[in-house]
């Protein structure tokens, strides 16, 4: 395994120590362990897991929490728009779907590939699609092109598809987009995700206007927003997600 292959895998693993649900998991099994020699700092450590775990598993939290990483709001149905080119980037696949016969779109995936069509069809400009294979299955480029194409009849000139994470896209993007004096790009992605992508895309030499889709606004106007859910712990986790991954980028330099 070569350096950069140990990086990327060492990243994925300390992530998922430290994201939910296993982060706060591990906190309190430490606790456990420590409870009998140690009983202040094992209860403690058990308060800091449980506590941690149920508070983002509540919708209220992973509100503002998406809120913080998010910055670009949704782009207006009426907009008008000067670019070179769509991004989609990738948001991962389903491997061996039975019902389709093979590798399919995530939830994620498919929002990302449903948006890009809408506004290639009411902007009219070319297509791009981004995303390698991270861990097994087929490239996200390739998956989300055949969707767009047989699905919903749009067609995809540019597929990148040796990335396996946000920097590789923008990096890989730049290599296949410059040649054709490709610029200004229409990017879509999660509205979770827009902070990052930005920063990756620009650092690579694109101007971007950013597109997202589910963009979470901060409106608290129910009980359940204060009732813990498993959609709120995905929701929380996919925005602790990109804080790690915006502290990152900023490590590495990236503006």
């Amino acid at each position: 395994m070569d350096t950069a292959s140990l990086s990327f895998w060492a990243a994925k693993l300390a992530g998922q120590m430290i994201l939910p649900p296993n982060g706060p998991m591990l906190v309190a099994l430490l606790g456990l362990l420590l409870v009998r020699r140690w009983p202040r700092t094992g209860r403690t450590l058990g308060f800091i897991g449980v506590g941690t775990l149920l508070t983002l598993c509540l919708p209220v939290v992973a509100m503002v929490l998406t809120v913080i990483v998010t910055d670009a709001r949704a782009l207006p149905p009426d907009a008008k728009v000067q670019a070179d080119a769509i991004v989609i980037l990738g948001a991962g696949i389903r491997t061996d779907a039975a019902e389709y016969g093979g590798d399919t779109l995530t939830q994620m995936g498919l929002e990302r590939v449903r948006y890009g069509a809408v506004l290639a069809k009411r902007l009219e400009l070319p297509v791009a699609t981004a995303g390698g294979v991270v861990y097994d299955g087929r490239p996200e480029g390739d998956v989300m092109a055949e969707a767009l194409e047989r699905e919903f009849g749009v067609k995809v000139r540019w597929r990148e598809t040796a990335s396996r994470n946000t920097r590789q896209n923008a990096r890989n993007l730049a290599g296949v987009l410059a040649p054709e004096k490709i610029r200004h790009i229409v990017v879509v992605t999660h509205g979770v995700d827009t902070r990052r992508a930005r920063r990756e895309l620009e650092a690579a030499g694109f101007t971007v206007v950013m597109a997202p889709t589910v963009v979470q606004p901060f409106a608290v106007g129910a009980v359940w927003d204060f009732v813990p859910s498993m959609n709120a712990l995905r929701v929380s986790s996919l925005a602790l997600y990109e804080v790690l991954g915006n502290l990152k980028a900023t490590w590495d330099g990236v503006p």
